[in-house]
């Protein structure tokens, strides 16, 4: 058997479908859906709306409120610099927490070296935020609250439906990024009261290089400054030609996120985390970080203490594919802060690796990854 891929939170791989989808528009349909004046715009245009709406409908939001990205890094930047440009001269703070993706805080502290007081919601040993915590932060200066959906090394679910009520009492926007969520989770910016919301297509079977951003055009009606200058596409919020095959795949791996098929995945892929992590913890001293916490079906964050996590994954690199963290920060070889804020000692801290589950995984490979986790422990141990 070959390579077993358990870093689906990093990357996923395109969907059959979602490649079929595409292809056309690389070659054949290949106009410029700015292009008003021939078939060919037009064709491109229709596959543009056609995916908007799919996109639109995986978290039940309007198609006019989708503004297409290079990814999640590039809607995080928007929405946060976007919103705080428009209303810093109503007030300056922005709210968030200290185990957000880097593609948050690392704006929140661009924006920091601007003037802006940025709050730092704590976490507890579970990685949870606390709603108080929250609330007693919001100050007459607060103009953005910014919270993830999920955590992408832990899986940890932020309760966003009563984050967004917070928020919307306040008439405080709120920024959700939800790139690990989708797909996983069902998402629906109404429930939620979510003002702003970040999506990055490869993280459900869709291709690289393409994401969104919704921005709420109801009431309240979301205002932010553009970060890209130029021909004023996408309603003036991101200038650059759409990515029509990006597009049109994303919009593919939203509508496959749909349905029985979708629900049966999902279920399945659950059923095989709880599996692997109950032989996992057969293992003396292993454990599972975030145990108790609402997490997402595919993640486990499971510590070896004593044995170095890099060392780990070196000796499973030719049977197993996963992480010792964020895939965004693990070529620079420095401990998760995720586990840092979770207030985790230094030995678990450096034990920590993640495994998350996708669609492409068997059955036949559960007891597998069991064994060779056993196996590779074993011999680590001093």
């Amino acid at each position: 058997m070959g390579l077993i891929y358990l870093d689906y939170n990093a990357t996923t791989p395109c969907s059959v479908e979602v490649v079929e989808a595409m292809l056309p528009y690389f070659s054949e349909k290949f106009g410029n859906p700015a292009s008003r004046t021939h078939a060919k715009g037009w064709q491109a245009d229709e596959a543009v709306k056609l995916a908007t709406d799919h996109v639109a409908q995986m978290i039940n939001a309007a198609p006019a409120e989708i503004i297409y990205t290079s990814g999640a890094t590039e809607s995080c930047n928007l929405a946060i610099k976007g919103v705080y440009e428009r209303l810093k001269g109503y007030g300056n703070q922005i709210i968030t927490c200290s185990t957000e993706h880097k593609a948050v805080l690392d704006t929140c502290a661009h924006l920091e070296a601007l003037g802006a007081e940025v709050t730092y919601l704590e976490v507890d040993s579970k990685g949870n935020i606390a709603l108080a915590d929250l609330a007693a932060a919001i100050t007459e200066r607060t103009i953005l609250i910014a919270l993830m959906y999920a955590n992408n090394e832990t899986g940890v679910i932020h309760p966003v439906k009563e984050i967004g009520k917070i928020a919307r009492a306040k008439k405080i926007y709120f920024f959700c990024d939800a790139t690990q969520a989708a797909g996983k989770l069902s998402i629906d910016v109404e429930r939620d009261h979510i003002d702003l919301l970040a999506l990055s297509a490869h993280k459900f079977y869709g291709p690289k290089g393409v994401g969104a951003l919704y921005i709420n055009r109801k009431v309240p009606r979301v205002q932010l400054v553009a970060q890209i200058d130029g021909g004023g596409h996408q309603n003036g919020f991101r200038s650059g030609t759409l990515n029509v095959p990006g597009i049109v795949g994303m919009g593919k791996a939203a509508l496959l996120c749909k349905g029985a098929r979708h629900e049966q995945e999902m279920g399945r892929i659950k059923a095989w985390r709880d599996e692997i992590e109950a032989g996992l913890l057969t293992i003396p001293g292993s454990l599972i970080n975030s145990a108790g916490a609402q997490r997402l079906p595919n993640v486990i964050n499971i510590a070896f203490p004593g044995i170095k996590a890099e060392r780990l994954v070196s000796r499973l690199n030719d049977a197993i594919a996963f992480s010792v963290g964020s895939a965004c920060t693990s070529a620079q070889q420095k401990a998760s802060h995720v586990l840092q804020a979770m207030r985790i000692n230094k030995e678990v801290l450096d034990g920590s690796v993640r495994l998350s589950l996708g669609k492409l995984l068997s059955a036949e490979e559960i007891p597998l990854i069991i064994h060779q986790f056993k196996q590779a422990v074993t011999a680590l141990k001093p």
